[in-house]
């Protein structure tokens, strides 16, 4: 196989994995969530229930594709397309193990956070687009909650670049072969993780598209596939924050030999998905302006305080 078939079949196995496995999260997040709260959860369809993962999809693809007679239907098609994009994109830098990866750019963390930043265009694109309330006050909830936790997520990372000395992701596992980020770094990865649910969406942070309040928030007017590509989006979004974790703060492939480099990387990455899990199934949902107090004012001296005593370190 020539180098640059071996670079495409890497490509489209990592592009196939991350769809498919962000589906399937539906599935098992419906199902454990079910086991945690002692109820049966999905168990109708297939085994276990795992084939209600086609049923959602057959039902999704046969719902008319409607677009609202009074939006602005140029941005209102283009924005779950956005909200795909960059998540999916976000994965290009991640090193998965030695020879699997899309690219490694030097400068790779960077381009995570600035794919990460365009996020908040879909949902404002969409939130405006579809000429609603409810849409509106979600879109302008989810700018100022994505645009805020950006700062904090941002900050968290420069104790590890400052450790590793390097933007390179590839190189930021390399350097931890001595010893896990995880440990001089916790409050920066804790920081990060409390960043990375928020940028999600995800309960308790999922004040935007709160339903108690808002109906669906940024996506009320959307249905069909353009509504499946924000739901999946954010599902993805939890796959690659739970990946940057791994990279940044758990070593990434590093682990015994007895096992492969992909299955300590794939095995840290599931246990931080379930862990993302059950956060929602346990924590009450906080009202807005106690999600942004706590941003402004515990994480980001918090992430300051980090930032500054790593410094001292490494200087001394």
């Amino acid at each position: 196989m020539t180098p640059v078939m071996a670079n495409i079949l890497n490509v489209v196995c990592i592009l196939v994995f991350v769809v498919f496995g962000a589906a399937m999260l539906t599935w098992v997040e419906r199902r454990i969530l079910g086991i945690w709260q002692d109820r049966l959860g999905p168990n109708r369809v297939g085994p276990g229930g795992t084939l209600q993962i086609v049923a959602d999809m057959i039902k999704l693809l046969m719902k008319e594709d409607w677009v609202p007679a009074f939006s602005d239907k140029f941005v209102f098609v283009i924005a779950p397309t956005i909200a795909m994009f960059v998540v999916v994109a976000a994965f290009a830098v991640i090193p998965i193990a030695p020879g699997i990866g899309v690219v490694d750019l030097n400068v790779g963390l960077l381009f995570f956070l600035a794919m990460t930043s365009l996020g908040v265009y879909a949902v404002m694109f969409g939130a405006y687009a579809s000429d609603n309330k409810y849409a509106l006050i979600g879109g302008i909830r989810a700018a100022a909650q994505m645009v805020s936790y950006e700062v904090f997520m941002g900050l968290s990372l420069m104790g590890v670049v400052m450790l590793a000395g390097t933007f390179d992701l590839r190189q930021v596992v390399l350097s931890q072969q001595d010893g896990w980020y995880i440990f001089p770094q916790f409050i920066g990865a804790f920081i990060f993780l409390i960043a990375g649910i928020a940028e999600s969406h995800r309960t308790p942070f999922d004040l935007p598209e709160a339903e108690h309040e808002l109906t669906a928030g940024f996506h009320t007017e959307y249905s069909g596939m353009k509504f499946a590509m924000f739901f999946i989006g954010e599902y993805v979004s939890v796959l690659m924050t739970s990946a940057m974790i791994t990279v940044l703060f758990l070593g990434g492939w590093l682990g015994p030999d007895f096992a492969p480099p992909l299955f300590w990387f794939l095995l840290k990455t599931i246990i931080l998905v379930f862990f993302m899990i059950l956060v929602r199934g346990s924590l009450p949902r906080p009202r807005y302006d106690q999600l942004m107090s706590f941003g402004w004012k515990c994480m980001l001296p918090l992430s300051l305080v980090n930032l500054v005593v790593t410094g001292a370190l490494v200087l001394l």
